[in-house]
């Protein structure tokens, strides 16, 4: 592997996508995708007592699917990397602890999909590991206690407010294998361009993810004609017209190729999400649900995953600061 600047590493050995798996909710079930997902459970609290467990134990489902998938055994996994956005990594933490792998807990807020992804790869290319196990996850009601309000408060969502997906995702990345491959890989830089407002992520995010797709291009001399999607983690539908925007006044043509996560899994006319699908979770599970069978089916070759992520706190929030935010993006191809 090299690095060709702008924080992208191009791989001669390319690591493998060998097993994945995504698991969610009722309502991510009953929106445009849902019969790409391999689970969609009915039960908002998956047989738990709280809505912390019940995340937990969705991104456990997950993680046990894909090495179920991949006929792997916890013990044929190097390392695991995972995330999420409870405090601590919890759902995280909870999930794989009787699983006895090796475990990184990492931090991207909704970018922590393609983090944990960037990261396993350049171990794996680097000769540190076999396989690595990468996975994340988020829950509506988990989400909504720990940076907004508890469900029971009733208060109202504003027009650009987006709906934290119920939902994981895992990937086990290694050596060889039938792909889908990763070739690149882009490490985003914080990007802040002074939004207050935590319930407009997407306008927040938007300008990281343009950020690190131009970054992107220039290290790899591509452009998104290379591409057959490029898509971002969760903008949802006001971030996603921002980033059309941006990439429009930087003279950039998107030729049809770029969507959005957050766009694409809620139906904005059937289901009141407001500006779409936000979480961990989102990304993921568009990624392993849908993304990747479709690349292993050849009908999407090249793929640019840009998951982004709002690097906030509801403390610092309260104290008046504005929103930091990243990208990281996972070039994929088939």
């Amino acid at each position: 592997m090299y690095n060709a600047g702008n924080g992208t590493i191009i791989f001669d050995k390319k690591p493998s996508v060998l097993s994945f798996s995504a698991v969610v909710g009722k309502k991510e079930g009953a929106g445009p995708y849902g019969k790409y997902f391999d689970q969609v459970e009915e039960d908002a609290h998956f047989g738990q007592e709280t809505w912390e467990k019940a995340e937990s134990e969705n991104l456990r489902r997950s993680i046990d699917l894909t090495l179920q998938k991949g006929g792997f055994k916890a013990e044929d996994i190097d390392f695991s990397i995972s995330g999420d956005l409870l405090n601590q990594c919890t759902s995280s933490g909870y999930a794989l602890r009787s699983l006895g792998i090796p475990f990184l807990g990492v931090y991207g807020a909704c970018s922590t999909m393609a983090e944990s992804m960037l990261l396993g790869s350049l171990i794996i290319n680097g000769g540190g590991a076999k396989r690595v196990l990468c996975s994340t996850s988020s829950n509506f009601c988990s989400a909504e206690r720990q940076f907004r309000m508890p469900l029971e408060y009733g208060g109202q969502r504003t027009p650009s407010a987006q709906w934290t997906v119920t939902g994981s995702g895992s990937v086990v990345l290694g050596n060889g294998g039938a792909g889908p491959f990763i070739d690149s890989v882009s490490c985003g830089k914080i990007v802040d361009m002074g939004i207050k407002d935590a319930a407009n992520m997407g306008a927040a995010m938007a300008p990281a993810f343009t950020d690190t797709v131009k970054k992107h291009f220039e290290a790899t001399g591509r452009d998104f004609s290379y591409y057959d999607l490029v898509v971002s983690g969760d903008l949802g539908i006001v971030g996603m017209d921002i980033a059309n925007d941006l990439f429009s006044r930087d003279g950039i043509k998107t030729l049809g190729k770029y969507n959005d996560c957050g766009a694409m899994i809620f139906d904005k006319e059937t289901q009141d999400t407001h500006a779409g699908g936000s979480g961990c979770g989102c990304s993921a599970s568009m990624l392993c649900g849908y993304i990747l069978p479709e690349m292993k089916k050849g009908n999407l070759r090249h793929v640019l995953f840009a998951a982004t992520g709002a690097l906030m706190s509801p403390t610092f929030t309260m104290q008046g600061e504005s929103i930091p935010s990243i990208s990281h993006a996972i070039s994929l191809e088939a």
